[in-house]
């Protein structure tokens, strides 16, 4: 109630828990069994997992889950950590907030961080879409020339740098059936903006027996802060209510709801009461052998 009218946030909106964190502040950077096979050039067995404040601190699960995919891929995968400092941020909230130095230095951070990485030709994989476009897109825009493009070329999504390893044929993944029957797919609005909807329903479709169904909508409503706020709550509810909601409330009893985004899996849990997964975590129900399957 009071931190609600404190923050200026709508009574009707369920706030994010704190979970304890994927990262903490000195964490090593490394994990992973699986090397290199011999012969392969350095760099082509190793990802870079970028996880972003929301996936540290809210949803570690995906986090977790992205791992688990990654490494029974065959990738050893690598953090965005380094000894002694707190995990490495896009900055996204600081420009939300019109915070435009606060966000150049946030990227410097991180560009400086991921440098041996990017030198080796390591793919940067992310899973929060607006976090891991900010470096294809506003990270370009800071003046940081050829090092901040290098970055750019080398970062994908998570379901982006899957289907690219597919089709280069290095991609082997045991999936098996789930439970559920279909998955109703949200796109958000900055997978749409870059094209990388598609991949999301892909990836999906690789697993057997599972129909995949994209929603028909526009932007679930949330857009970062927007949502929260009291004084946006309606509208926010509105272009939820336009089609991603309806979609999710019929879907059928055995279906799973799948949508990437953070802020759009709290609109679907708010307005729709229904738990939405993100892609990576479909994925590792599906992994032969997992305990979820």
């Amino acid at each position: 109630g009071w931190v609600k009218r404190a923050l200026g946030f709508a009574p009707e909106r369920s706030l994010p828990r704190f979970r304890k964190p994927f990262l903490t502040t000195g964490t090593t950077g490394t994990a992973g069994t699986a090397g290199m096979d011999a012969g392969e050039p350095a760099g082509t067995r190793e990802v870079l997992l970028f996880v972003d404040t929301f996936s540290n601190y809210l949803e570690p699960e995906n986090a977790r889950a992205a791992r688990a995919v990654l490494e029974a891929a065959g990738y050893t995968v690598h953090f965005n950590t380094r000894a002694g400092e707190r995990p490495l941020c896009c900055g996204r909230t600081f420009l939300a907030a019109g915070l435009v130095d606060q966000a150049k230095e946030e990227a410097r951070r991180m560009l400086d961080a991921f440098r041996p990485y990017v030198a080796r030709g390591v793919p940067v994989v992310g899973l929060e879409p607006s976090c891991l476009l900010s470096l294809r897109d506003e990270f370009l825009g800071y003046g940081y020339g050829d090092e901040a493009r290098q970055l750019a070329s080398l970062s994908f999504l998570f379901e982006e740098f899957l289907v690219r390893e597919q089709r280069e044929g290095r991609l082997a993944l045991p999936l098996q059936p789930l439970q559920a029957a279909e998955a109703v797919v949200h796109g958000h609005c900055h997978q749409k903006a870059f094209d990388a909807f598609t991949p999301v329903q892909t990836v999906l479709g690789w697993i057997p027996g599972l129909k995949v169904a994209p929603v028909e909508s526009s932007c679930c409503g949330m857009a970062g802060s927007f949502g929260y706020e009291a004084e946006h709550f309606e509208a926010s509810k509105a272009m939820a209510e336009l089609s991603l909601l309806p979609a999710v409330r019929k879907r059928a009893a055995d279906a799973i709801v799948v949508a990437d985004g953070t802020s759009c899996r709290h609109q679907i849990l708010d307005g729709a009461d229904a738990q939405a997964l993100h892609v990576a975590r479909v994925l590792e129900m599906a992994l032969a052998g997992s305990r979820h399957g």
